[in-house]
């Protein structure tokens, strides 16, 4: 079933202005060795259309998962473009070390998108992310579930310094307790 989310341009890009508005540009926070990933040049393959979606998928070396759906890892980049890779790529790599608007991983049944997530360490994007993955989706005419299947709430530790997944709403340091921040602070450094 296809679905929208959010101010969209069915004919375009969002203008900056408005993109801005609704999303944020999120730049990698994750570890330091996996820039020289995307320092080789190699970006994820760019999505234009969905005859590019069947061509990625078709010419991708993915094994479908054990529900049929093939994995892809994603990112939706600062030009709005749907960059997609094999699943266990690292999301920098895919985004060739940019900042993105969204990045996590999808689930296909040849073109339609099934599952989708924004599971990323690497980035951090927060669930409302998915304004610019529904953008870009709608734009290329893509079949969706209209809204992250599942979705990952980020922190840094503003004591220990490190990236955490909250669980249940539960906001709290796994490495040293400390209370984590009700706020977005994945680009901040513990100090």
């Amino acid at each position: 079933m296809r679905a929208s989310s959010g101010p969209t341009a069915a004919d375009g890009p969002l203008s900056g202005e408005t993109m801005r508005m609704v999303a944020r540009a999120y730049r990698y926070v994750g570890p330091a060795e996996f820039i020289a990933l995307a320092q080789n040049g190699v970006a994820g393959h760019r999505i234009d259309s969905v005859a590019a979606l069947a061509a990625w998928a078709e010419a991708s070396d993915e094994s479908p998962a054990h529900d049929g759906l093939t994995p892809a890892t994603f990112v939706v980049d600062r030009d709005q473009a749907m960059r997609l890779a094999p699943r266990g790529s690292e999301h920098v790599a895919c985004a060739g070390g940019g900042q993105v608007f969204a990045a996590g991983e999808m689930f296909f049944d040849g073109v339609e998108l099934v599952e989708v997530t924004n599971q990323s360490t690497g980035y951090c994007p927060e669930p409302d992310s998915w304004v610019a993955v529904a953008h870009v989706l709608d734009r290329l005419g893509v079949q969706h579930p209209g809204r992250y299947t599942s979705t990952f709430v980020f922190r840094r530790c503003d004591g220990c310094g490190e990236l955490n997944v909250v669980k249940d709403g539960w906001f709290e340091c796994e490495i040293c307790g400390h209370a984590l921040p009700q706020i977005w602070n994945c680009d901040a450094r513990a100090g």
